[in-house]
């Protein structure tokens, strides 16, 4: 075989293993940063189905992919170009958005802690009121697609925030796969969840005995599972937004709250064996972050509806 040939042939061997590898770093750094915006991701899953509550059952799922579609417009018009151009020209930015992101996520987490415990009722969420006449549907559709806007732009930056390392290149595909993956899945599991009751109603109506018993089961038990889904987002929502404080405040010069859980956590993790104290340490600063959250949250609802009269700040 011609020298000729064979160096070609190296010379593309060599391109694909870069590629190669390029691409198994992107799938570990979009992973990484996905499972960063797990807190964001719950609680828009819980929130969404509110959106079409009251509506004809034939009218929900037309409703949510035209909210699925605003979505993937707000992550990959609107959000995906201003973060990469954020990446590359102002990259100091990104702890102080993170931190503003962190102190919105805390705020809500906060105001949901503060209405179970009935602290201040004036924090209490109020459901997207369901506007009588001719367009409520587009109204509807337009409030859940300006609030996933807002929740877009956390899972952007907090996912920018894991790929900085990268070149620009890559944090486009990285952030679009994100954006990608995750309004899929979002609208995806909230298209099963709104339409899990009207499957459970036909079992129990049209079928007997265990099916029947079944569908009444299903039906009964999608209110716990949204009551469930709006805890686990609570609480998701106090640990991202914390740890965001925590390490971005620490980024741009004042490491006190980050000292103060390293100083609580430290003797509890040391109570573990060696072998589960990386899990131990883990667990440590995802409640301590959690519960300095909660109290920066709790903190600023009151100013805030001291500010912004309630039921415009949502």
């Amino acid at each position: 075989m011609p020298t000729g040939l064979v160096a070609l042939l190296d010379d593309v061997a060599a391109i694909a293993k870069v590629a190669a590898t390029s691409l198994d770093d992107i799938g570990a750094a979009a992973a990484r940063a996905g499972t960063k915006s797990a807190g964001v991701v719950i609680d828009d899953a819980a929130v969404t189905p509110q959106y079409v509550t009251g509506f004809h059952p034939s009218r929900e799922l037309p409703m949510i992919w035209k909210i699925a579609k605003g979505s993937f417009k707000n992550k990959l018009i609107f959000l995906l170009p201003a973060a990469v151009l954020l990446g590359q020209f102002a990259p100091f930015l990104i702890p102080i958005i993170l931190i503003c992101g962190g102190l919105f996520l805390c705020y809500e987490a906060a105001e949901k802690v503060l209405e179970w415990l009935h602290v201040d009722e004036s924090t209490k969420h109020d459901e997207p009121a369901i506007v009588e006449g001719h367009g409520r549907e587009e109204e509807m559709v337009s409030g859940a697609i300006r609030t996933d806007l807002i929740l877009s732009a956390e899972i952007m930056a907090i996912a920018l925030s894991e790929v900085t390392d990268q070149v620009w290149w890559q944090q486009g595909i990285i952030l679009a796969l994100i954006g990608i993956v995750i309004t899929v899945a979002v609208y995806g599991t909230v298209a099963l969840i709104v339409k899990m009751d009207d499957v459970g109603l036909h079992l129990a109506t049209e079928n007997e005995g265990f099916i029947a018993a079944f569908g009444r089961g299903l039906v009964s038990f999608m209110p716990k599972l949204l009551t469930t889904l709006s805890i686990v987002g609570t609480l998701a929502m106090a640990w991202v937004g914390g740890g965001l404080l925590v390490h971005n405040i620490a980024a741009v010069g004042w490491h006190g709250p980050e000292h103060l859980i390293d100083v609580i956590s430290h003797p509890l993790v040391g109570l573990f064996p060696e072998t589960a104290r990386q899990i131990a340490s883990g667990i440590s600063f995802a409640i301590l972050s959690g519960l300095f959250g909660v109290v920066i949250g709790a903190i600023i609802a009151p100013l805030v509806h001291k500010v912004i009269p309630h039921g415009e700040a949502h």
